[in-house]
C-alpha cells in the first residue's frame, strides 16, 4: 500500500506540477482505460494536457493521501491562472482553486483504473461564467383551466357553436398562452369534450373570467340556462403543472 501511495504522489508532484508528462508511462499501465476512451498513458494524459495548457502555472496540492488494498484514494486544491482556452472559455486572467478527489486502483505497482470527481460548479464561478450564488428555483405561475363536458348528441351542434366563440375570445385576452380540445364519442352518440387554456398566471384567469362574463352579458347570453337546456354536463378545474421529481 505504502509503494501504492509513493506511486500517486510522484505522479502529482512530477509529471502533474512539474509538468514532465514524459514520465507518465511509468505511473500510467498500457491496460489504463481513459475517460475518453483511447488506452495507456495517452489516454491519461488526454484531458490533463488541456489543463496543463489553460492553467500552465497549475500546482496540485495533496489534502489526503489514503491507501487501501490495491487503490489509493486523493484529495486535492489546485491552484492556477487561466492563461489558455479551456471548454471554450477565453483566457481570463483569473487565478483560480478548485477542489477534487480521485481513487486510483492500482495492478504492478500502475494505475489501470481511476474515478474522479472535482468541484464542477466551483470551477465555473471562479471563472465567472455561473454567478458566485445560484439563484433560487423559479416555478412557473401558468395554471391550466381544463373543462370536460358530455355533450348529448342533439346539441353537438349547439355546443361546437359556442365553443368555437368562447375560444376565439379568450385568444383576445390579457394572460391568454394557449388552448387546445380533444374529443371523442362515446357508445351512447354523446360527444365528450375537453377544454384545456393555458394562462399566465391564477390572475390572469380571474381577470379573463370577468371579462367573458361581461361579454356573455352584453350579448344576453346565459352560460349556466345553455348547460341546462341542452343537457350538456360540465366539469372544470384549475390546474398547476407537476414539478418533475
Amino acid at each position: 500500500m505504502e509503494t501504492n501511495k509513493q506511486v500517486i504522489k510522484e505522479l502529482y508532484e512530477k509529471a502533474l506540477n512539474q509538468q514532465q508528462t514524459q514520465l507518465l508511462a511509468n505511473y500510467i499501465s498500457d491496460d489504463y482505460t481513459g475517460l475518453q476512451s483511447g488506452k495507456g498513458a495517452a489516454a491519461f494524459q488526454t484531458p490533463i494536457a488541456a489543463l496543463l495548457t489553460a492553467f500552465p502555472d497549475i500546482h496540485y496540492q495533496l489534502e489526503d493521501l489514503l491507501a487501501e488494498g490495491d487503490k489509493v484514494v486523493v484529495r486535492w486544491k489546485w491552484t492556477g491562472t487561466h492563461k489558455g482556452a479551456y471548454l471554450h472559455l477565453a483566457p481570463t486572467g483569473k487565478v483560480v482553486t478548485n477542489d477534487g478527489m480521485a481513487i486510483y486502483q492500482l495492478y504492478n505497482g500502475k494505475v489501470n483504473h481511476v474515478e474522479v470527481l472535482t468541484d464542477r460548479l466551483g470551477f465555473l464561478q471562479a471563472l465567472q461564467v455561473l454567478p458566485p450564488v445560484l439563484p433560487p428555483r423559479q416555478y412557473s405561475q401558468q395554471v391550466a383551466f381544463i373543462d370536460k363536458f358530455l355533450v348529448p348528441q342533439a346539441a353537438i351542434a349547439a355546443f361546437r357553436e359556442r365553443t368555437g366563440i368562447n375560444r376565439r375570445m379568450i385568444k383576445t385576452l390579457p394572460g391568454f398562452i394557449s388552448d387546445a380540445a380533444y374529443e371523442y364519442t362515446d357508445d351512447k352518440g354523446n360527444l365528450i369534450c375537453v377544454t384545456v387554456a393555458q394562462w399566465e398566471s391564477r390572475e390572469a384567469l380571474a381577470q379573463a373570467k370577468t371579462s367573458v362574463q361581461a361579454s356573455y352579458q352584453a350579448s344576453g347570453f346565459n352560460m349556466a340556462a345553455f348547460l341546462q337546456e341542452t343537457g350538456i354536463v360540465a366539469d372544470r378545474g384549475v390546474y398547476m403543472g407537476m414539478d418533475p421529481q
